[in-house]
């Protein structure tokens, strides 16, 4: 009987997961179908509180995208590295948030509340405006 606590073990903690996967996929969040364009605005705060802005169409389904565009047709820039939880930003306009150094990261803002998903999951309705904001975390 001894032997077997370990496999149930596992075999309870893959169901939890799986479980906890089907949710997550159940709730995840939707956007607009793409047919049509949506009028979006993109800000940037950098450090020293300069805002740029950026005001386009787009089909674009989730944030990611639409900054994929705004490099192509302006002089937005990012850079990011993708991890375990999505799409991480480190720097935007070559700005580079150094967490690591002294707590800095890009802040996604959305129509004015804190962003409750990363730029890859974020969905883009017509009408959204976003701000990524340079931000220094303190406990």
């Amino acid at each position: 009987m001894k032997d077997k606590k370990p496999f149930i073990l596992i075999a309870c903690i893959l169901v939890a997961a799986a479980l906890m996967f089907g949710i997550y996929l159940k709730n995840k969040p939707e956007a607009e179908p793409t047919t049509g364009k949506k009028h979006v605005t993109v800000e940037v705060v950098d450090d020293t509180g300069k805002v740029s802005e950026y005001v386009t169409d787009t089909d674009a389904e989730y944030l990611k995208g639409l900054m994929d565009e705004l490099m192509k047709i302006t002089d937005f820039t990012y850079e990011g590295s993708i991890s375990e939880y999505g799409l991480y930003i480190n720097s935007i306009n070559k700005l580079e948030a150094k967490y690591d150094d002294n707590g800095a990261y890009w802040a996604i803002y959305v129509n004015g509340e804190y962003g409750q998903y990363g730029a890859d999951a974020q969905p883009v309705n017509d009408g959204d405006v976003f701000r990524f904001a340079y931000e220094i975390y303190q406990e």
